[in-house]
């Protein structure tokens, strides 16, 4: 996956469609990711405290990862990433659309 947390990322399909969000998490073994603001579940609270009143919560959900695509710092377009070596022997994450790092 080459995905991390942090980055800014654009919905390709589902209900969610066309929206844009930064991943909060990432879960590997499943190739799922939390985007914050999208895909937003109901959770029902039970009152902690006695006296208070439950409530319900929305939760972003986990959703698979091959429904987003990074969104290009440089061009600001979803694009997909693919890897370069630089001079120093570090691989680096490249746009493919304008072959800037991202």
């Amino acid at each position: 996956m080459k995905l991390k947390k942090g980055d800014q990322v654009k919905i390709i399909s589902g209900n969610d469609k066309g929206k844009q969000g930064t991943i909060l998490s990432i879960l590997r073994d499943e190739e799922k990711i939390v985007i914050e603001g999208l895909n937003l579940k109901k959770k029902h609270m039970r009152p902690r405290q006695q006296g208070k009143k439950g409530e319900v919560i929305l939760v972003p959900a986990a959703f698979t990862a091959s429904r987003v695509m990074i969104v290009c710092k440089k061009c600001g377009k979803a694009a997909r990433i693919g890897y370069r070596v630089n001079d120093s022997g570090a691989k680096i994450r490249v746009c493919k659309k304008c072959g800037q790092e991202t």
